[in-house]
Order: C-alpha cells, then sequence, then structure tokens
C-alpha cells in the first residue's frame, strides 16, 4: 500500500492499543508481532505515568482474512507480558486539525484538579480542540502544555488570560510552529527581576537616604510618576557618596532564584540574553561579566573626582528606553522581533513587553500583569523556560553539562 493511500481518510485501519505496567520492549514487541502481518504504521502515541504505560498504534487494515488472526495473536502476546489490549476498527486517520495551531502552557505551584478543569473548559468555549498534553516540569512548579487547534492564538491568549487570573494559576499561549525552536532573543529588566533588588536602593541604603528613595520608587513602579523625573530626583540625593561604594552595592546584589540556570540554559540552547534597566552600568556591567550576557544597557551615575555627582550621563533608559534597546539587540542579535521574548516587573517594562513577540510579567505589578502577554507569579526565574517549550530535563542536562 503506497503512501497516498495510508494517508486517505477512507483507509480501513486499526487503533491497537496496549495498557499495563512500563517495561523495556514493549515497544519492539508490539511493533514485532504486527509485522507478520504486513500492517504500515500510520501514527504512534506512547505515554508513560507513575510506571503505567499506554501504547497507542494506528496500522492499516491486513490482508484480506487476516485481521481475526492478528487480534489473537496481539491479545496473546499482550497476556504474555501481563498487559492489556484493546483493538478497534476504524476509517482512516485522526479528523484533519482546525484552523489555528496553539501552544498553552499551564504552570501551578500547585497545579489543581479545579484549575486544569477550568483551563480546558474555556478552550472549549471559545472553539478550541485540545489536540495532545505533555508535561514540561514538575519541579519547581508543575507545567503542562497543552497543543489546541481550531482557535486562533490572540483570541484564545485573551480567554485564557482571565480565567488564569481568577484562579491563580498562570498560562501562556504562543503560535505553534517552527518558530518556537527558533534562535530567539531574551531580553530582561534587572531591578526585582534579574535581581532580587532595588540597585538605587542599595546605593541610598550608603547615602543614609533608603526609605525617602524607596518610596520614589514605589510610585514610579506602580506608574504614578514620570520615570525620568523620579530618577533625576532619587539620583540627585547620591551626591557625594564616594565611588567606592560601587563595589560595596555589586557585592550586595542577589541573583532572583533560578536566575542562573535561566541564563545558562538559555545560552546552551543558542539563544542570545541581554538586560536593559532603569539602575545603573555601575551594576549591569558586571552582570553582564558574571552571567555571560550577550547585552547590557542602563543608565550611568556621573563619577567626578572619585566621587557621585548626583546626576547620570548618557542616554536616559526609560520605559519608551527600554523598547528602543529591545528593538536594538534584535537587529544587533539578528532576530525578528516576533521572536523577542522580555521580561519585567515594573510599569518602565510595558512598551518592552508589548514590542516583544513574547512579555513575560515575573512578579509584577497589577498594571503590568493585565497589559503583558502572560505573566508568571512563582519567585523562581527559570519558570519562563517551561513558557518557550524548555523542559525541566533539558534544564537539568544543561546544568549536567556545565564547563
Amino acid at each position: 500500500m503506497n503512501a497516498s493511500q495510508i494517508s486517505s481518510s477512507d483507509v480501513p485501519t486499526l487503533l491497537v492499543k496496549i495498557f499495563g505496567k512500563d517495561r523495556p520492549g514493549i515497544t519492539a514487541g508490539l511493533f514485532d508481532t504486527l509485522a507478520a502481518y504486513s500492517v504500515d504504521v500510520v501514527d504512534i502515541e506512547q505515554v508513560v505515568t507513575r510506571g503505567r504505560m499506554v501504547l497507542c498504534a494506528l496500522v492499516t487494515e491486513p490482508p484480506q482474512g487476516m485481521e481475526g488472526e492478528l487480534r489473537k495473536t496481539v491479545h496473546s502476546w499482550a497476556e504474555s507480558i501481563k498487559m492489556q489490549a484493546e483493538i478497534i476498527s476504524g476509517i482512516g486517520d485522526n479528523r484533519p486539525r482546525g484552523l489555528g495551531r496553539s501552544l498553552v502552557t499551564v504552570l501551578g505551584h500547585p497545579l489543581t484538579a479545579e484549575a486544569t478543569a477550568a483551563v480546558a473548559a474555556r478552550i472549549t468555549k471559545v472553539g478550541g480542540n485540545i489536540d495532545r498534553i505533555f508535561r514540561l516540569a514538575k519541579y519547581p512548579v508543575t507545567a503542562v502544555e497543552f497543543a489546541v487547534s481550531g482557535v486562533e492564538t490572540e483570541p484564545l491568549r485573551t480567554a485564557l488570560v482571565t480565567e488564569a487570573a481568577a484562579l491563580g494559576v498562570d498560562v501562556a499561549v504562543v503560535a505553534a510552529g517552527l518558530h518556537r525552536r527558533a534562535q530567539r532573543l531574551v531580553v530582561m529588566d534587572v531591578d526585582s527581576t534579574l535581581i532580587q533588588d532595588e540597585v538605587i536602593e542599595l546605593f541610598a541604603a550608603h547615602a543614609g537616604c533608603e526609605d525617602k528613595v524607596a518610596e520614589v520608587t514605589a510610585a514610579a513602579m506602580r506608574g504614578e510618576l514620570d520615570f525620568e523625573q523620579s530618577l533625576h530626583a532619587r539620583v540627585a540625593l547620591l551626591e557625594g557618596l564616594d565611588e567606592s561604594v560601587v563595589e560595596k552595592v555589586r557585592t550586595e546584589v542577589r541573583l532572583t532564584p533560578g536566575a542562573r540556570t535561566l541564563i545558562r540554559t538559555l545560552k546552551r540552547l543558542g539563544y542570545q540574553v541581554g538586560v536593559v534597566s532603569g539602575g545603573f552600568t555601575q551594576v549591569t556591567d558586571d552582570l553582564k561579566v558574571r552571567l555571560g550576557l550577550d547585552f547590557a544597557q542602563a543608565n550611568t551615575l556621573e563619577i567626578v573626582d572619585g566621587k557621585l555627582t548626583g546626576r547620570v550621563t548618557g542616554e536616559i533608559v526609560d520605559r519608551a528606553g527600554k523598547a528602543r534597546l529591545l528593538r536594538r539587540f534584535a537587529a544587533e542579535a539578528g532576530v525578528p522581533l516576533s521572536q523577542t521574548v522580555a521580561i519585567g516587573d515594573g510599569a518602565n517594562d510595558l512598551d518592552m513587553l508589548n514590542a516583544a513577540g513574547l512579555g513575560v510579567a515575573f512578579n509584577a505589578k497589577p498594571v503590568v500583569r493585565q497589559a503583558a502577554h502572560t505573566a508568571v507569579n512563582v519567585p523562581f526565574l527559570d519558570t519562563v523556560l517551561y513558557l518557550l517549550g524548555v523542559t525541566r530535563e533539558e534544564v537539568e542536562a544543561a546544568d549536567t553539562h556545565v564547563e
């Protein structure tokens, strides 16, 4: 039987399902058994959950008069290895998938049955069909990926993001296709994203004005103040600090849990990684070297005669500046803007998040969560990898091969 016949919707087929305790050799044994009946393989699916396997093989009907013998032989073989078999006659392959292909990643800590049911129901309500489900990770969060067809990506994303917020899970929806594994550029905010701190507050602690600076910072991140004005106001409070404070601040910076794993895994997968910050190059340049980043840009504290002047020099990196730098980095990396990922937490990250192909709000303020493509609300930065379809096994493999 030739390939055109196999793919035809009117070809008689048999669905052979084997299930029971997993062990090596089952797949080989099934197809060795089927080989005696001159059938062709149309489709195969195999899933193993908690040591129990389900193996499904869709094959063409055997030559006339041999189906009964095939059924008898398969059941006998299954019983011999303490498995169960089910064989269903039918016509053709799976029904054609509907237009619109998306990948829906759901993160839960934990992932409850209630949340899973609600997400699946919402997919159905907007006209989507779940074609396949795959677990990406069980640690530090449970992450599962749904392959969905029958509905376009944007309306699906809109429906699920609303559902996710109410259920306390994180959901990312991206278009399926080859671009999922294409080379990408990932650009992150620094303060409260790549690191746990606000750098200007670390400087302010040495100047004795931490409370004043923190108050202005919080208002700016909520979008209540113009970022550039707030930047100048906060930096002015640092006037007179000795430049030796820079090295002290560098040692005080705390990376967000999972930050090193995220960057290491991305780099091993061939991604380029950069940071843009409303903070200062005195810290981001150090992070670039320590973490092996490809790009880094921030504001620069002016230092004259060994003292901070209370001013910044050069191009201001504000809300619009971050989006501009994302585009610049993408051009330098040779990556289309649609293949970029931006991660941030504050209002000054919004333009960058919206400009990127995928904007991720990481433990963000409410205004940012509502505007971003997706949100991550667990304290592990490496969970962003699951939104890109990277499995926990791939993450651990990257860790294993650290030089």
